[in-house]
């Protein structure tokens, strides 16, 4: 079953003002729903399960980074898909985070079209569980 645009509900944690803010104004003008943080500790004590959701998770945090937070949610209550972004990587950090179960890894500055062909992969693919 594939998820309604105005069903679904992104989460951006990101430490950057501004990321979060271009995020949000393209996200909502796609007809979705957004709630953004500045970090992981913040995301955690917010989050709400939400059947068409994902996580947009940036790689480099403060405290508790992209890889960590992927890491520490293995087997925790917190099961949604999440796409990794950062805007410097490389193809070891790219592998752990799949391997951790990173739906995609986008490169910033994300292309808009990238962004929406990943939500909807991760998105339809959390209907389908």
């Amino acid at each position: 079953m594939t998820a309604k645009i105005a069903e679904i509900l992104i989460y951006i944690v990101d430490d950057d003002d501004a990321v979060r803010d271009s995020l949000r104004i393209l996200l909502e003008s796609h007809g979705m729903a957004v709630e953004d943080f500045a970090s992981t500790e913040e995301f955690i004590a917010a989050y709400r399960p939400h059947p068409n959701s994902c996580l947009m998770l940036d790689l480099h945090l403060p405290v508790v980074g992209g890889l960590d937070f992927l890491a520490s949610r293995n087997g925790a209550e917190m099961d949604i898909p999440v796409i990794m972004m950062t805007g410097r990587s490389d193809e070891s950090t790219r592998a752990r985070a799949h391997e951790l179960g990173a739906v995609a890894f986008l490169e910033k500055p994300i292309g808009d079209g990238e962004l929406i062909d990943a939500i909807n992969l991760a998105v339809n693919r959390e209907a389908c569980h």
